[in-house]
């Protein structure tokens, strides 16, 4: 386990880096400990007859209990009431576009490279949850078993509402404007080039200080996101477990109207209740939302020849129950240096077991520029042929092989699963997409010739 320090430098901020004004403690899946008030937590127990300051003890366990000791995880939080204190539950009408099980009556199938132009930022103001927009996904929450691609956008900020997922994990990416995200475990401020994950179970709210913003999230219904192994590369490189930053305690006593908005099963559910839910004093355990930046990444790639395979750029993996598999892989292509000789440089053509939805937070990518533009995505579906398009192919064939760097000023990012995703009736017939995308492979000169070796 890497060390539980306080960390507050970020020695490599993304483009447009503001202040972070909230403390964190490191590592990636550690216990931590954090406390608002001096000796709230208990000690030596979990559930004292009275605990300090008259606070209530109360377990949020993102695992079975009888999960094996490496794997399993759940948090003590010690609060000032707790979040039974809610009025009854009752359907939430004001978003109809977030989609939970995917079948014929609420997605469609197509096999058809995709792509999307920049998601529109509604004109009307609305917060995280209304804005909310399900892309498309695979399997039933019910049954745990799948997951969901989802486009978030926002012109205010949450008012005296909190969001909670009981279906999944949900992995953020802004890409336009910072989240400052308020959870029961303290707060994160959250940057374009920066992710955050929140678990499944985990009340929050957004506020967007830099006005309308923008991004991605991935929902995983099996599992939670870890480090990938790696193997022959050895101990060190990829995402390192000290530069993950999870939240210290911080609460709010006040009685006043809330609202809190639960996704149950891709459904959405409202209750209130009369006071705020952010009223944890202090907390103990595994499970806790945590946030990382992008620009750590420390990127491993062929020095020799040949382009490798994605897989070395994986930041987090939820694994399946299929050993090398996953439910879903968060992959990156950040600035680096690219020197491998005697090689096509650009990502290979390709058709893969596995579903690619690429987005762009900020840049140019690659492999495909012109219409691929930051805020927008793209879609390549399980066995669908891919690649790079006309213009990088015929620079990759006759550009002089010199050390150099690419994807300067760029962040590039894929959700990949094993699932085959479904669209929703939204994705499927929404006046961005790129109807020409097609035609970004069309003119790839034919350069055979029998006679020439």
């Amino acid at each position: 386990m890497s060390s539980s320090s306080t960390a507050t430098a970020q020695i490599h901020p993304g483009p447009n880096a503001a202040p972070d004004p909230y403390e964190y403690q490191s590592g990636f899946g550690n216990h931590f400990s954090s406390s608002a008030l001096p000796n709230a937590l208990p000690v030596g127990q979990n559930t004292p007859q009275v605990c300090p300051y008259g606070l209530y003890a109360e377990q949020l366990s993102g695992t079975a209990f009888t999960v094996g000791r490496s794997s399993n995880q759940r948090s003590w939080l010690y609060r000032i009431r707790p979040s039974v204190m809610h009025r009854p539950f009752s359907r939430y009408q004001e978003n109809p576009f977030v989609v939970g099980a995917f079948t014929d009556q609420t997605s469609t199938v197509t096999p058809a490279q995709i792509r999307w132009l920049p998601f529109d930022i509604p004109e009307n103001a609305v917060d995280f949850v209304d804005g909310l927009r399900t892309l498309g996904g695979a399997g039933d929450p019910a049954v745990k078993n799948g997951l969901a691609v989802h486009i978030y956008t926002a012109s205010r900020s949450m008012d005296r509402r909190a969001f909670c997922s009981s279906d999944g994990d949900m992995l953020l990416v802004p890409q336009q404007g910072r989240l400052d995200i308020t959870t029961e475990f303290g707060k994160l401020m959250v940057a374009p080039n920066e992710i955050a994950v929140i678990q499944r179970g985990m009340r929050f709210s957004v506020s967007v200080p830099d006005g309308p913003s923008r991004g991605y999230m991935l929902e995983v219904f099996d599992g939670h996101f870890e480090l990938p192994d790696l193997g022959p590369i050895g101990a060190n490189g990829l995402a390192n477990p000290r530069d993950f930053q999870t939240p210290t305690a911080q609460y709010v006593n006040q009685i006043e109207e809330w609202t809190i908005v639960n996704k149950f099963q891709g459904s959405l559910f409202a209750a209130t209740q009369n006071h705020s839910p952010y009223d944890v004093v202090a907390w103990h355990g595994n499970y806790a939302p945590y946030k990382y930046n992008l620009a750590y990444f420390n990127v491993v790639g062929s020095v020799s020849f040949d382009h490798i395979d994605p897989s070395v750029f994986t930041v987090l993996t939820c694994k399946s129950a299929h050993p090398g598999t996953a439910v879903a892989d968060f992959v990156i292509f950040p600035p680096r240096f690219e020197v491998q000789m005697g090689t096509f440089r650009p990502p290979y053509f390709h058709r893969n077991c596995m579903s690619e939805f690429m987005g762009l937070i900020h840049g140019s990518y690659e492999a495909k520029r012109g219409k691929f533009l930051p805020g927008g995505a793209s879609l390549h579906s399980t066995m669908t042929p891919h690649g790079p398009d006309s213009a990088t192919v015929e620079n990759a064939v006759a550009r002089d092989l010199q050390p150099g760097r690419v994807a300067d000023g760029t962040q590039a990012f894929m959700f990949e699963t094993m699932f085959q995703l479904r669209l929703t009736e939204w994705a499927a017939q929404s006046q961005i997409q790129d109807t020409d995308y097609y035609k970004a492979w069309q003119t790839i000169p034919v350069t055979f010739n029998p006679d020439k070796i």
